[in-house]
């Protein structure tokens, strides 16, 4: 593999480990644990999984080698670091004992399913150390939801005698983790199930995981990029940039992005949800900060938007709520029909209130939430240009205000979508501690005997060797939703906390940023140079532990 001269530099960094994880390691156990609702529901579900310690990591005394081999699996998206935690988990499992072996499966959970893998060998992953991507053995959204799928991996693991299967992934993989944990539990396979926190969304976090990995790194290199269309948009002033920002659904990464570089409007749309806004509303806020700016002579501006937002707008949520129900029961009776059928059929079949609120919607939107779905039965709200409906809306809501005097300014807009740009950056040196740290961490679950466990890394805000490490029952953090008509166990995602120091030092400032230029630049992701650069954690994570 050819190396670009960062590449070359970066693999001669050595990501630093907390105290406890620098030597031998034993483990203190907290009190029996609970799920954080549906309490008996879980436990009836996850009987031998369920109530599990807190784990954590403290300086121990040397023991006899321990004989064991490892698989491993990077699930769902992209997200910077992933490499390092695999480099952490052979690195660590290879101490345990030099004839250890781990695989790693190819192309996510479907890997193991169909029994694609590869050895990861010490020589081969140090290609990988300190890189982005999840190209070292690629990522996959296979769901581990089937006995047939559980006994399918259960015949690979057992021909590569591999007794323990490290699944690096967010809420999704990790519930997929704790099932799996379970049903190996349950047969007595002898087969230990260890989850990973990873998602750049952010909303894999909780009193125990402070952060999921990738988040750091993905919102620092979106920053660089906000920065540089905030310079851009202030050189030229006569343009108004609207940039939707990846995150489903939560808005953290849109937040921690403004907290950073001062936007002029940054919606978030746990805020719209709270409050109930419509679509209209969220329209006239941005046109009220349009035309304040265009009275003081500044026709230009830089607005954020979360590409979840349609979801949370509570309007348009009660009505893809219907339209889902709607697919279940009656999308083959319509799907055949051409466009002004479809359209008609679904009106006549919604309640009058959702119909409503269809017929505000323009044809493409209305299109993709009623037909077009993902491979799951979800909205791909990445795929609508929300930032483009939401600039369209303005400008035709300030063209009415024009003609009635209330707009004297120019509005010309821009469309950006912040999205792949930031899942495979080169990972921060946050992110590359972290990450190693959680595979090192991985690594002792297995060589104590656990199962259905997440490895975790907490006071992060502190240097590195203070950084405490251990693991949580992943039964802890799940409760019972519904998705896709069925009511399921998953992991609780985590929103934006509305009552949190970052989101309400967001509203202290936001009125003077929406009238100011008050823009910060903060140039690219730092390597090299003062600690308070180059280490340095989000605003969100510093905020939320002062």
């Amino acid at each position: 593999m050819e190396k670009s001269a960062l590449q070359k530099e970066r693999a001669a960094y050595r990501p630093k480990l907390p105290k406890a994880l620098q030597g031998a390691v034993k483990i203190e156990e907290g009190t029996p644990t609970q799920s954080v609702d549906n309490k008996d529901e879980i436990k009836k579900l996850f009987p031998h999984t369920y109530g599990m310690p807190l784990v954590e990591f403290v300086k121990g005394e040397s023991h006899p080698s321990k004989r064991l081999n490892v698989g491993v699996i990077l699930s769902g998206g992209q997200a910077p670091g992933g490499h390092n935690v695999i480099c952490g988990l052979v690195d660590a499992v290879k101490q345990l004992h030099p004839d250890n072996h781990i695989y790693g499966f190819l192309m996510g959970p479907g890997g193991l399913v169909d029994h694609n893998y590869m050895e990861l060998t010490p020589d081969f992953i140090g290609e990988y150390r300190n890189t982005g991507g999840f190209d070292m053995i690629g990522s996959g959204r296979t769901k581990l939801e089937t006995v047939e799928q559980f006994e399918k991996g259960y015949e690979i693991l057992r021909q590569l005698d591999i007794q323990a299967l490290v699944i690096i992934g967010g809420d999704d993989s990790n519930t997929n983790a704790c099932v799996l944990a379970e049903y190996y539990a349950e047969k007595n396979y002898g087969v230990q199930v260890i989850g990973c926190p990873k998602t750049i969304d952010g909303d894999l976090k909780n009193d125990q995981i402070e952060a999921s990995f990738g988040f750091d790194t993905a919102t620092k290199t979106y920053c660089e990029l906000i920065g540089n269309i905030e310079r851009d948009s202030n050189s030229a002033r006569k343009y108004w940039h609207f940039i939707k920002m990846m995150g489903r659904s939560a808005s953290h990464i849109a937040l921690e992005c403004a907290l950073q570089c001062q936007p002029n409007i940054c919606i978030i749309s746990e805020e719209v949800e709270a409050k109930d806004l419509t679509l209209n509303e969220i329209v006239e806020q941005i046109a009220e900060a349009v035309a304040m700016r265009a009275a003081d002579g500044n026709n230009f501006g830089v607005v954020l938007v979360p590409e979840g937002l349609i979801e949370f707008i509570p309007a348009i949520g009660r009505l893809i709520q219907e339209l889902n129900d709607l697919l279940a029961q009656h999308g083959a009776e319509y799907r055949h029909l051409d466009d002004e059928a479809q359209r008609a059929y679904i009106l006549s079949h919604l309640s009058k209130a959702n119909a409503a609120t269809f017929e505000t919607l323009p044809e493409g939107v209305a299109r993709q939430l009623s037909l077009d779905r993902d491979p799951h039965g979800n909205v791909q709200v990445s795929l609508i240009e929300t930032e483009r409906l939401l600039s369209d809306m303005v400008e035709a809501l300030l063209d009415t205000w024009k003609k009635e005097g209330r707009f004297t300014g120019h509005f010309a807009s821009i469309h950006h979508f912040l999205g792949y740009e930031g899942r495979c950056a080169c990972p921060s040196n946050f992110d590359a501690d972290y990450c190693y740290s959680l595979g090192v961490s991985a690594a002792q679950l297995i060589a104590n005997g656990k199962t259905g466990y997440m490895a975790v890394v907490k006071n992060t805000t502190a240097d590195t060797d203070e950084w405490k490490a251990g693991g949580v029952p992943i039964t802890m953090m799940m409760n019972i939703e519904r998705r896709n008509g069925e009511m399921k166990p998953v992991i609780r995602k985590a929103l934006v906390d509305l009552n949190g120091k970052p989101f309400k030092t967001f509203v202290a400032q936001r009125k003077r940023w929406a009238r100011e230029t008050a823009y910060i630049y903060p140039g690219p992701i730092q390597y090299w140079g003062p600690s308070s650069v180059c280490d340095s954690t989000t605003k969100t994570l510093q905020l939320e532990h002062e």
